[in-house]
């Protein structure tokens, strides 16, 4: 403290006005903390944060490679590149390949380094699994998006809000033909139920067939911009499916569903 206050009294003495200068600079660090603060809890658990999470990332990446380029290796042809064609070609990139690249910088920010999630297990994947089945074997369609990194709070906020445990009974009312309700996703945070009648962007993907339903594009669909986990019930078949990242497990059975469940949370919490 002895050497803080020292240092701050060498710094007065120097500069005339010393202490309006350092009380301004301090002022103006706070404004600055506050704004980008507010900012952060406005994104919080919605699917900008995971954007500004990976962009984040990327941009770290990029200046630690050219820090390292310019000052560390001669490197001439890759410095010039880094230094003068990157802004060139990276703006266009980020207007024509808009979407490709907001998936990436979500997946950069899902990456197990940078966070865990929440992994089930116990008496809620029991009673998830019991009525996944359940309803499999009534030819009930069913869409369940299991919210882990990436929040699902712009969905949840369009949906009706419920905020229950999970119970087979409960999710099997709430898709049971003729509820309000059943033709929406249930989205489940923190191993409850956090709403339902929730809808989800449909995937553009072109390599899947068009002979997948609104309900199976849909559960895609959000994995494409979040890292959620999402069960899919089809109507006609009775067949279960588990979409990740953007892909689909179909024709699981009970045991292939909770084994997929918890694989999931062990991959990413072992950092794989």
């Amino acid at each position: 403290m002895a050497q803080i206050a020292r240092v701050l009294q060498d710094f007065v003495m120097v500069f005339p006005g010393g202490w309006t200068v350092l009380l301004k600079a301090v002022f103006e660090i706070l404004i600055i903390f506050l704004l980008v603060y507010a900012f952060l809890r406005l994104l919080q658990g919605t699917r900008g944060a995971g954007i500004l999470k990976g962009l984040g990332i990327f941009l770290g990446l990029l200046a630690l490679v050219i820090v390292v380029v310019t000052h560390w290796f001669p490197l001439e042809t890759v410095n010039w590149v880094l230094t003068s064609m990157a802004p060139v070609v990276l703006i266009p990139l980020f207007i024509l390949f808009q979407p490709e690249i907001r998936r990436a910088m979500i997946r950069l920010g899902q990456n197990p380094l940078f966070g865990m999630f929440f992994r089930p297990h116990g008496h809620f994947t029991d009673a998830l699994v019991r009525a996944t089945f359940d309803m499999s074997g009534d030819k009930i369609g069913g869409l369940i998006a299991i919210e882990r990194q990436v929040g699902l709070s712009s969905y949840i906020e369009a949906g009706v809000r419920l905020d229950s445990e999970v119970s087979v009974e409960l999710v099997k009312s709430i898709f049971w033909p003729g509820n309000p309700l059943h033709d929406g996703a249930v989205i489940i945070r923190h191993q409850r139920i956090a709403a339902a009648g929730c809808l989800f962007p449909l995937t553009d993907n072109p390599h899947f067939s068009a002979e997948m339903g609104t309900r199976h594009r849909a559960g895609i669909g959000v994995t494409e911009e979040s890292d959620a986990v999402v069960i899919i019930i089809s109507e006609q078949t009775g067949k279960v499916s588990l979409a990740v990242k953007g892909a689909i497990q179909q024709g699981l059975d009970e045991r292939a569903l909770r084994r997929a469940l918890e694989d999931i949370a062990a991959e990413t919490l072992s950092g794989e």
